[in-house]
């Protein structure tokens, strides 16, 4: 049995899978402008998408490379960029407070 870990790319271009791991919405943004993505991105825009793409556009980014390639390790790289997206977001921002002697 053999085991491979290969960066398989089969509809989605490289720089798409690359890049969207660290920017995601401008990504989404580039790659709807240049019609490449067709099949991923259609013409025809619902509601359910729109509000996906703005909200997690992770989510929706995970979804189309699970269509593509299924359970890839661009799809496991993805995973784990979206975890620590979401699990460095939920910390408290604390603030000092500056007092003004005068």
């Amino acid at each position: 049995m053999d085991f491979t870990l290969t960066f398989a790319v089969h509809e989605i271009p490289i720089w798409f899978l690359v890049l969207s791991l660290f920017l995601p919405r401008i990504c989404m943004v580039v790659a709807w402008l240049q019609h490449s993505m067709t099949q991923f991105i259609p013409a025809a825009v619902g509601i359910i998408p729109l509000v996906v793409a703005l909200l997690v556009p992770r989510l929706l980014i995970l979804f189309w490379i699970y269509e593509d390639q299924g359970i890839s390790i661009w799809f496991l790289l993805h995973v784990v960029a979206l975890l620590i997206a979401w699990g460095g977001s939920g910390h408290t921002v604390y603030r000092r407070r500056v007092e003004v002697v005068g």
